[in-house]
């Protein structure tokens, strides 16, 4: 399958049959898999979406971590699968400690699991900047089709879904698999955690044209069956996990942000933080799912 089949095919479905998709799941998978699944580029610990409705990630899916401007750690974080920048340099993956190799092909830090590596734009051995691209430009796409999904399954008023439940303040709720459009911040205050309740091949797209805030010690918490890998959280501005506050705080899913993600001291991360601008890590784990 091409790797932008799936991002063009379901473009052209009617409002129904996408509603039908997301509920109902076509259980496929990789390159083999039905609907728009993911086709390419997966990374060291794997993580397609595996129903009907995804969003396809491309190249992007190579990285736990993918930014433009910038990733930057406090250390010690702990990132499993590899972090990706461009088109800045070098210079901007801070606070790593980065160990170079012979070929200049990419980085080892003591904050990444082995096999994930580090690479920036100016890595000039084996084909880095030209992933990186790649990369880039696929997360661009993700975030425009994304945006362009049809309200579906929960998120769909006309089937007596919500559009945007409780105006944005998640906190409490329990979400029902869907593609969702809030025209309000998204928040998860303090005191309170979200549940996604659903099967394997259920997809949640859950998109603003505002930005997300999670606070300290809260959860994103996945029921029945559901994935990280098939939650995507669609950002248009800054997205903050934690804080400064510590405190166990969790969050699952692609964070599919517009520009820059903040994850705050001790949050884990169940998912991929892929940001227009930059990613911002004090003491957090992120694992790739």
């Amino acid at each position: 399958m091409n790797r932008f089949e799936c991002v063009t095919k379901p473009m052209m479905w009617s409002t129904t049959l996408l509603l039908a998709a997301i509920v109902a799941g076509c259980g496929g998978g990789g390159s083999s898999g039905g609907g728009n699944a993911l086709s390419t580029g997966l990374g060291p610990t794997g993580g397609a979406c595996t129903g009907a409705g995804c969003v396809n990630l491309g190249k992007a899916s190579n990285y736990a971590i993918l930014a433009k401007t910038g990733v930057s750690t406090v250390p010690s974080s702990v990132v499993t699968g590899n972090v990706g920048l461009s088109p800045a340099a070098r210079s901007f993956l801070t606070g790593w400690s980065l160990i170079s190799e012979p070929t200049d092909t990419s980085f080892s830090s003591a904050q990444v699991v082995s096999p994930g590596r580090l690479f920036a734009a100016d890595n000039v051995g084996g084909t880095t900047s030209v992933d990186l691209t790649t990369a880039v430009g696929d997360m661009q796409t993700a975030y425009t089709y994304a945006n362009g999904l049809a309200p579906a399954g929960g998120g769909d008023p006309a089937t007596g879904g919500t559009a945007c439940p409780g105006t944005g303040a998640f906190g409490g709720l329990n979400l029902t698999p869907g593609v969702y459009t809030c025209t309000s911040a998204i928040s998860i205050a303090a005191g309170t955690n979200v549940t996604l309740t659903g099967a394997a091949t259920d997809v949640w797209v859950i998109r603003t044209t505002q930005g997300m805030t999670q606070a300290a010690g809260t959860q994103v918490i996945l029921a029945g069956n559901a994935l990280a890998q098939n939650v995507f959280w669609v950002p248009a501005m800054t997205v903050s996990i934690g804080g400064s506050a510590g405190g166990t705080t969790k969050m699952a899913g692609v964070i599919l942000a517009k520009t820059n993600i903040a994850i705050g001291t001790n949050a884990t991360i169940n998912g991929r933080l892929l940001a227009q601008t930059a990613v911002t890590l004090d003491q957090a784990t992120i694992t790739q799912p």
